[in-house]
């Protein structure tokens, strides 16, 4: 995945540019801001926003409580509420929709941040816990989706040269040179692999051993690209490659 796409619904047209402008200095990538509830809905269809800041009281008729039962009932979207509100009808109210965190106004970048990435981190950690039950044979497949913005995009097994830890992201470098950025750990993504095909070389890079060239005592080569071993990796590495080293 790329950079994570946050919605902005909030009617207050000042606030809305201070939340936006917030969202960009912390390196996500804002959408609208929507300032009810139809501006709202035509944010989620034709921006698909990964997660929604969401103001209650909003222009109109309906409020931010409406909002939140769409994006619970259809879109399945984590949603922050941010608001000036928090008397303890507004309070009780906001708990029957379940949002995946609450922030009062006037906020602090730093509060923004930290429930912005836990609800993320939350919520699709919680998708992944869903595991589909087997019922039939699926032969193995030697490709994968991975999430790109709103697009999934079709990586080949065979294309994949090495990956690269970058915090909360992990890089895959192509054959063709290409590079897509995927939102995940390089722990919880190597799982997706093929064990026997892809091998830990460091804490921050996984291989694809059938493109490996070169291996000298403390790196690798790959397609003119050099990377280092860790100790910790090194005996496994040469013994699953059958090469015996002092």
């Amino acid at each position: 995945m790329g950079v994570l796409k946050i919605g902005v619904v909030e009617d207050e047209l000042v606030i809305a540019r201070t939340i936006v402008n917030t969202l960009e200095e912390l390196g996500y990538a804002p959408c609208g801001p929507a300032i009810n509830y139809t501006e709202a809905i035509d944010m989620l269809e034709n921006e698909k926003p990964d997660l929604v800041l969401l103001d209650i009281r909003l222009a109109g008729r309906k409020d931010g409580f409406d909002v939140a039962e769409k994006l619970n009932e259809t879109y399945k979207l984590p949603f922050i509420f941010l608001t000036a509100n928090s008397d303890v009808e507004t309070i009780e109210r906001a708990k029957k929709v379940k949002p995946h965190a609450y922030i009062v106004k006037p906020f602090a970048k730093e509060e923004l941040f930290a429930a912005i990435e836990i609800t993320f981190n939350n919520f699709t950690g919680n998708l992944a816990e869903v595991k589909p039950v087997k019922t039939t044979f699926n032969p193995p497949k030697n490709f994968m989706f991975v999430k790109d913005g709103y697009v999934f995009r079709k990586i080949f097994f065979d294309e994949l040269l090495y990956l690269e830890s970058e915090a909360n992201y992990v890089l895959l470098h192509l054959t063709s040179q290409k590079k897509v950025m995927v939102r995940s750990t390089i722990n919880d993504f190597v799982q997706q692999l093929d064990p026997a095909a892809f091998a830990r070389i460091h804490r921050r890079f996984s291989v694809n051993v059938n493109l490996i060239e070169d291996i000298f005592p403390n790196e690798i080569s790959m397609q003119g690209v050099k990377l280092p071993i860790g100790k910790s990796y090194r005996d496994e590495l040469f013994s699953s490659l059958g090469i015996k080293h002092a």
